[in-house]
């Protein structure tokens, strides 16, 4: 997935770091920041001495350092400046939300990308990106899946039933199957007609998760 793809005209984003006085890999990280703040990607950076301010960290659940959050994204351990600049960029792009899925769903970091979607719904067009990119990895898809799972029934999984029927149109049989099993799992009988519509789909495993899904949703209509 292209990082600079979709960009914006939003303002670079702010960045805090969290660090210690005897951190050895700081000073590096602080140096990168600086230079994405004098370059421009980054509008303003604040600095936190972990050891000195415990209760900041704490509140924003730090356990180590370096730690620093660029616009939404929180990066734990070492970066290079290369990746700082890059999490920078990719706050003012389309595609940066579903990229820092990618990586939190790759790193099995489920309750991250379930607590980033519950404090701001808009996110799931960012999970829909995901879904919907043939090239995106199987393990990540994997991950998408679970944590739909667990949103399964609730009023913020019922709330994406027009993006996922948009997706059972997809050109991917794959896709329109996954699409198809996540309406059943938002409970919401109006995805009940998308998920008809593939009881005639070509392909067989779509018709036998549609034939599912169509069980499932006549029980709640």
């Amino acid at each position: 997935m292209p990082d600079t793809a979709g960009t914006t005209q939003k303002d670079p984003p702010d960045a805090l770091l969290f660090m210690t006085s005897t951190c050895p890999h700081c000073p590096g990280m602080l140096q990168g920041l600086g230079a994405l703040v004098k370059g421009g990607h980054i509008g303003r950076l604040e600095v936190i001495n972990l050891s000195l301010r415990p209760d900041a960290g704490k509140e924003l659940g730090v356990r180590s350092v370096p730690w620093v959050r660029i616009g939404p994204f929180v990066l734990e351990g070492l970066r290079s400046q290369g990746e700082l600049q890059q999490w920078a960029d990719r706050a003012t792009a389309n595609t940066g939300m579903a990229a820092y899925f990618a990586e939190l769903l790759t790193a099995g970091d489920l309750k991250k990308v379930l607590a980033l979607l519950t404090e701001d719904t808009t996110r799931f067009a960012a999970l829909w990106q995901l879904l919907a990119d043939p090239g995106t990895a199987l393990h990540v898809r994997i991950g998408i899946g679970a944590v739909v799972e667990d949103l399964h029934g609730s009023d913020i999984l019922r709330r994406q039933v027009d993006p996922l029927t948009e997706l059972t149109r997809h050109t991917d049989a794959r896709i329109r199957s996954d699409a198809c099993h996540y309406l059943a799992l938002t409970e919401d009988p109006q995805g009940l007609a998308a998920v008809r519509g593939l009881l005639n789909d070509p392909d067989p495993q779509v018709r036998d998760v549609a034939k599912d899904g169509v069980a499932v949703l006549e029980q709640v209509k």
